[in-house]
């Protein structure tokens, strides 16, 4: 099958996929359990920051709802819900993982119980909403293909099975990346229809609103770069990388960056702004991220509160690995994660 397809079930297969199982993916050490760390984990002045730039959406757009798309431990929407109170009507969460829709449940009513009562999980787009949509790290859990140049020619990479397990499998094809090249012989890529898709299918759902998506990735004249001949596909478990994908299936996560430059594309094609497009560093300083961390008690409980919420903004954390979009159902407007720094033009 293609590795799209094998990527779908490895992740989302019902009682076998990844996120489809009980165990706990997000946490900060391997001891607990997990495999990784989200920014809403690493500390809770993300999501302090990125609420300023919700509430402004909102106000702008006047909508009244927020829907975070795949909610992971649910850290965000605490979060925002604390931050954004009685500001909002409904928080909607889009999750495909039962599993992990009863984790978000019981933290939320354990660290919001006051507005636990607006959270609503739904499991597919209605015609129409009028919302700002929120997604961290969800764009790079998409499914995608893989594509394998052999010097004259591009192949679908795909997965066989046999006595000894699986093993990669070739097969010619009409698709071709979305750049130009050149490419280098036995270059590995990735295409991202199924996040394309989603974005166009978000974009034609959303009546009136904003949506603001935080992941790691390129845009197209980076992530298609001909010294990028391995592609961007890895896995994480137990907070180690690995690149081998067909080993230990359903164990670990499998992800690839997320090019930007479809994504804005596919926005655009069905018919939404793109407000603006950024690193994570420059995105959360905007929103007032090194004012909370002046704030900030200088106990040894906050200075470690301090130290994680660093690594949201280093370089050589997440700082710059991290990008930002921002695209809007309507009017442009001058959102305040992007006033600074904005790098829409590279896109």
């Amino acid at each position: 099958m293609g590795f799209e397809r094998f990527m779908e079930l490895a992740l989302y297969a019902p009682g076998l996929g990844y996120y489809a199982r009980g165990d706990q993916q997000f946490g900060a050490l391997p001891g607990s359990g997990s495999d990784f760390i989200t920014a809403p984990e690493l500390s809770p002045l993300f999501g302090r920051a990125l609420a300023r730039q919700v509430e402004q959406a909102l106000d702008v757009t006047g909508v009244a709802q927020v829907w975070e798309f795949g909610a992971g431990s649910g850290a965000l929407a605490a979060a925002l819900l604390r931050a954004l109170g009685d500001r909002i009507e409904a928080y909607c969460i889009v999750e495909l993982s039962a599993a992990l829709r009863e984790r978000q449940a019981s933290r939320l009513a354990a660290q919001v119980p006051e507005h636990a009562g607006k959270v609503r999980w739904v499991d597919r787009l209605p015609e129409s909403i009028e919302a700002v949509v929120v997604g961290n790290e969800v764009l790079d859990a998409m499914p995608v293909a893989l594509l394998a140049f052999d010097g004259h020619h591009w192949n679908e990479r795909g997965v066989a099975v046999d006595a000894q397990g699986f093993h990669w499998q070739d097969r010619a094809t009409a698709l071709r990346p979305p750049h130009e090249g050149p490419f280098v012989p036995g270059t590995v890529t990735e295409l991202h229809r199924h996040a394309q898709a989603f974005v166009a299918t978000l974009a034609k759902a959303l009546a009136r609103g904003a949506a603001f998506f935080i992941d790691y990735g390129f845009p197209q004249a980076e992530y298609y770069h001909p010294q990028r001949t391995g592609g961007t596909l890895m896995c994480h478990r137990a907070h180690v990388a690995d690149t081998d994908p067909l080993a230990d299936v359903g164990e670990k996560d499998i992800t690839a960056h997320v090019d930007f430059t479809g994504v804005a594309l596919a926005a655009q094609d069905a018919g939404m702004q793109v407000l603006g497009y950024t690193s994570q560093a420059r995105f959360l300083m905007n929103c007032g991220l090194l004012d909370d961390l002046a704030a900030t008690p200088r106990d040894a409980a906050s200075l470690a509160q301090v130290a994680a919420a660093q690594k949201l903004v280093n370089e050589h954390e997440m700082g710059e690995l991290f990008k930002v979009i921002g695209l809007a159902a309507g009017e442009w407007f001058d959102a305040i994660g992007f006033r600074q720094g904005d790098r829409t033009h590279r896109l």
